[in-house]
């Protein structure tokens, strides 16, 4: 049987949805709940926290990159084996892409068939929360605004007259959470600090808002509030990988295989805490098992590619489904952290480097030349390198004044201009990852600037924009994060390449 499911919304950013839901999360986990964790959209900070409070890696849905017949496969895909898919929106119910609004935490909601739990700053209000409610639950038919979880009440008082408005309207209060400015988790210039950056603070915050959930939300009305997910096919990086090179798909593995990113032990080697179980070891020989096979006198099967993975608090804006897609693609995935590992890991024969944030770490980075070094010739060989955002910053020749690897013939720095936005976007350049004419769904989210642009093809364009990103021999890099769920074609080619 499916999983549950639940939608967390608000009105509003701001509201309080990321603590009610990873608060969630943490609590009906507590309580024995397996929680599978999601989040809509782009978003790579939040999932972060998710992953703390749930014990299983936090994913997204996102209608815009990684299309809307994706979303409930992908649903079932990251809720197997668990009772109940709580889901954090984005921005407010109804906000989306600009003019269309695609992409909305609305349109997963209803494409999930999943009622929406509604969070409501209520500073300031009393009876006009009925009005509110009211237009939010009445706005579109497709949406079922289920419940509301009253966020920062001031008093018993305000309790009781908020409580008194949304009987008004015969919409149930699932819980009144009071102010606790204790909980708020440092942010900087891109949002919230990442979980495996702020260390055991991270696990500390998670920790307060699962006990601030427990103590003012009823958790029994929640889980009976769930609605099982619609039956239909489960996504599956096997088959995804299959249709786009018409090979026979390869038996799926578990959801919890591969690399999904472990916060759990990023923190712990950032903080010095105690180890927690193994995962794959960065920068050092992988185990192959076809060359054990092969020494029993058997005659072995093609070696596979090691693809190396960066990860780490620098490059922490990664998805669960990439690197189940790398490996149904026939790659060995091994994560090497840029800011401690001296060298790439033992074969590497292609390079995935994610968003994150460099910025904040340039002079470790810069430090770790032996690394730096080893990127630049890998990509002086020809063999594929797929940067975005972050990763662009590290190929360039320095970063806010501090060394890089030099892949790139261009300066990064950090600018007070915030770009933001989904793109329809249109490879210019034929890479390993995209042929020339590709179109895909992306999303830019940065205050950087790398400069000059010209020296090596474009990667990138879109209506009202110049020619974005770098092509040059087996490098793919540019400001545009794309989702591998939506481009399994993207991932067969780096490991064909490979």
């Amino acid at each position: 049987m499916n999983a549950r499911a639940l939608v967390v919304a608000a009105p509003s950013s701001g509201s309080g949805k990321t603590t009610v839901s990873t608060g969630l999360m943490a609590a009906l986990r507590s309580r024995g709940t397996r929680v599978a964790p999601f989040k809509v959209g782009p978003d790579y900070i939040d999932p972060g926290y998710h992953s703390l409070a749930a014990g299983r890696p936090g994913r997204n849905l996102d209608v815009v990159l990684q299309g809307a017949e994706r979303l409930a496969p992908l649903a079932r895909h990251g809720s197997r084996d668990a009772d109940i898919a709580v889901v954090e929106g984005v921005m407010g119910l109804f906000d989306g892409r600009i003019p269309d609004g695609a992409g909305s935490t609305a349109q997963v909601a209803a494409a999930l068939g999943a009622p929406v739990l509604l969070v409501v700053d209520v500073r300031g209000q009393s009876r006009s929360l009925a009005a509110l409610l009211h237009g939010f639950r009445s706005f579109d038919p497709a949406v079922e605004v289920a419940g509301v979880i009253l966020n920062r009440v001031g008093s018993a008082r305000h309790e009781e007259v908020l409580r008194a408005s949304a009987d008004e309207i015969g919409l149930p209060v699932l819980g009144a959470v009071p102010r606790r400015a204790e909980l708020a988790v440092p942010s900087r210039h891109l949002g919230l600090i990442t979980a495996a950056e702020h260390g055991a603070a991270a696990t500390a915050a998670v920790d307060a808002m699962a006990g601030l959930v427990a103590e003012h939300v009823d958790l029994d009305a929640v889980l009976a509030l769930a609605r099982p997910l619609p039956d239909g096919p489960v996504w599956d990086p096997h088959a995804e990988i299959a249709a786009v090179t018409g090979a026979a798909p390869a038996p799926a593995r578990p959801v919890s295989g591969g690399l999904a990113r472990d916060l759990h032990a990023e923190i712990a080697a950032a903080t010095g805490a105690a180890p927690v179980p193994a995962r794959p070891v960065s920068g050092g020989p992988i185990r192959d098992l076809h060359a054990g096979i092969a020494a029993t006198g058997a005659v072995p099967a093609p070696a596979r590619p090691v693809v190396a993975l960066a990860g780490g608090p620098a490059f922490g804006f990664g998805y669960a489904e990439h690197a189940e897609l790398l490996e149904a693609a026939g790659a060995q995935v091994a994560v090497v952290d840029p800011l401690r590992d001296p060298d790439l890991p033992e074969g590497t024969s292609a390079l995935v480097l994610p968003g994150g944030f460099p910025e904040e770490h340039v002079g470790a980075l810069g430090e770790n030349r032996s690394l730096r070094m080893a990127v630049a010739r890998l990509a002086a060989s020809g063999a594929p390198v797929h940067a975005e955002c972050g990763g662009l910053l590290y190929l360039c020749r320095d970063l806010d004044g501090a060394p890089m690897c030099g892949v790139l013939e261009a300066s990064a720095a950090m600018t007070d201009r915030l770009t933001l936005g989904y793109r329809e976007a249109v490879a210019v350049s034929a890479s390993p990852l995209f042929p020339a004419g590709a179109r895909v769904g992306a999303h830019e989210f940065h205050r950087c600037a790398v400069t000059p642009r010209a020296g090596s093809a474009p990667a990138w364009a879109w209506r009202g924009a110049e020619p974005e990103g770098y092509v040059v021999a087996g490098v793919h890099a540019s400001f545009l994060h794309t989702h591998p769920a939506g481009n399994p074609d993207s991932v067969a080619r780096l490991v064909a390449g490979a």
